[in-house]
């Protein structure tokens, strides 16, 4: 069976893929996110189990790109603006954990009788928790608006500016590394600042510049959205590999030359399943790397570093915000949420194993240490309310004298409050938001015209650009403090069926549990009745409506007239 798969490339990748699959059911009945899965295709596909990966050009390549693309998405993240805002509790509390968690395993790793520069590697590793898998649990339990929630997002954001310097720490130690050229280590270093100035530079000159008009015009194209994104990240990352950066740093740089645009959100929405498609494939170099006897000679070093994760990374968050006057409660539920480390970790110490500076024995105690810490801290950040009652008795010590819980601090509203999101804002759409304004509604807008959306943003109204055929970016919306949502978007011109974009809506909308209302648009009298049996709590039908006002204002003037 084996010797018929390896006889072409194809076969291969539909065996990698048919395990993704069967292996992805199992940790879904297991409520574990993708990376596990994703992880432990790695290592049964590799030569120690099945065997399965014979040509690995393709797959590397693919790896490649697929770093390329999740550090894109994290760049899209790093908003200077949302950076500067981020407050000082994200800030001191991102700041904290990766000075603690870098120093104490680095003696730890030290202790186990590790090299300092496998020790130094590791440690980093250790710092990086999984942004994906937090987002991904908070957004799952609707607790994104909530104080730790934000905090927590707030700093994971700190965390991802530390991604970026190690990044570009890694390549200064890289540049020159395995060649022969006779580089002294100033040569090295001014490269390397160098290529540093020109790459801000072409950054800086594309944000001030060129990303909004050139996005509009992209925006204009669902499709077009998707493959720029990709060529930019592809462009930055070849361009990085050429000035002697990482591929990594240059995808991730091109995130931040989107991050200020509003498109951002689009953006990742779309690309968001092409990263976890291209990231099976990193984690299947990573596994065809791996001997799982070097896994098994690391299981007491990983349990000894796991052990600090889950404990010593929530242990220091607490300490840091009750010091900053926060409750036990706030603290304790960020905390858990650093219990883990991330794919990042993975990505760096294979960098590093590139690089010739660790061996594939620390790439497989990191990966260890991310199959305990990321199987565990899913249980406790699902369960973590149920943790709290539990250990609320001996959570004292990490609160100030007369701060509790019960001051009004976990469900501040930190969030945007609206009364309506409107989907849609033609004709139609706009009138009605022009009357709701007049009433004294706060409104939001969704159009995929990014005219429609600079339109609004230079008349003061919140806009996002988006489509209503993508249940991904409805999780970008602050649906939790909306009371309406209200789309004018056409229906199919057939029968009404599940492709229906309002249909499509109503189900994200049912999938991140919006507990709001909602009122769409229909041209057919005989769809009213079945838009309402799907949930929908009013119907516009434009021209009966119209007709109504009509022949209420002729009825009023005629009453009004002189005999």
């Amino acid at each position: 069976m084996l010797e018929l798969i390896h006889t072409n490339p194809f076969y291969e990748l539909t065996a990698l893929l048919a395990l993704a699959a069967v292996l992805g059911l199992i940790g879904q009945r297991l409520r574990q996110p993708m990376v596990v899965t994703f992880i432990a295709v790695g290592i049964l596909a590799g030569p120690s189990v099945l065997g399965l990966v014979r040509d690995t050009e393709y797959i590397q390549l693919l790896a490649e790109l697929g770093i390329a693309v999740l550090l894109f998405l994290v760049g899209l993240k790093l908003d200077l603006t949302l950076i500067r805002t981020l407050g000082r509790v994200a800030v001191a509390t991102g700041l904290g954990q990766v000075v603690f968690t870098s120093l104490v395993g680095f003696a730890l790793s030290l202790l186990l009788g590790l090299d300092a520069v496998t020790a130094a590697y590791i440690a980093i590793a250790l710092t990086f928790s999984s942004t994906i898998i937090i987002v991904k649990l908070l957004s799952d339990k609707r607790e994104v608006d909530s104080l730790h929630g934000k905090i927590a997002i707030g700093f994971l954001i700190v965390q991802d500016v530390v991604v970026v310097l190690a990044m570009i720490a890694l390549s200064a130690l890289g540049m020159g590394a395995g060649d022969d050229s006779g580089q002294t280590v100033p040569d090295r270093l001014i490269g390397i600042g160098l290529g540093a100035l020109v790459m801000v530079a072409v950054v800086g000159v594309f944000i001030r510049w060129l990303a909004n008009p050139l996005m509009k015009r992209v925006a204009a194209s669902s499709e077009l959205l998707l493959v720029f994104g990709l060529g930019l990240a592809s462009l930055m990352a070849a361009i990085g590999h050429r000035l002697g950066f990482s591929m990594e740093l240059g995808g991730l740089l091109a995130g931040v030359a989107l991050a200020s645009t509003p498109y951002r959100e689009a953006i990742v929405s779309r690309m968001s399943s092409l990263r976890d498609f291209l990231l099976l494939f990193f984690f299947i170099a990573l596994g065809s790397e791996l001997d799982l006897h070097l896994l098994g000679a690391q299981v007491i070093p990983a349990l000894v570093l796991s052990a600090f994760v889950l404990i010593g990374n929530p242990l220091i968050v607490m300490i840091i915000m009750g010091f900053m006057g926060y409750g036990k409660r706030t603290g304790f539920l960020a905390g858990l949420t650093v219990a883990q480390i991330s794919e990042f970790s993975l990505v760096f110490i294979a960098m590093g194993l590139t690089l010739g500076h660790v061996g594939t024995e620390a790439l497989g105690l990191v990966t260890l240490v991310g199959l305990i810490t990321i199987v565990i801290s899913v249980y406790m950040i699902t369960y973590s309310h149920t943790l709290y009652r539990w250990l609320e008795p001996y959570l004292g010590a990490f609160e100030r004298r007369g701060q509790s819980d019960s001051n009004p601090e976990e469900p501040h509203p930190m969030s945007r409050h609206y009364d309506a999101i409107i989907y849609g804002y033609g004709r139609f759409g706009s009138e009605i938001g022009w009357q709701l304004q007049t009433q004294g509604l706060k409104l939001a807008v969704v159009d995929f015209n990014p005219e429609v959306v600079q339109m609004c943003r230079e008349n003061g109204m919140e806009a996002f650009y988006g489509d209503a055929c993508d249940p991904d970016f409805i999780g970008y919306l602050p649906l939790s403090h909306t009371d309406w949502i209200i789309s004018t978007v056409r229906g199919s011109d057939t029968s009404l069926t599940h492709e229906d974009p309002r249909l499509v809506l109503l189900n994200a909308l049912r999938q991140h549990d919006y507990r709001g209302r909602v009122a769409v648009t229909t041209h057919r009298p005989s769809e009213v009745d079945a838009l309402t049996r799907e949930g929908v709590d009013l119907v516009f039908l434009p021209f009966r409506d119209a007709a109504d006002q009509a022949a209420r204002l002729i009825l009023q003037a005629d009453r009004n007239a002189p005999r």
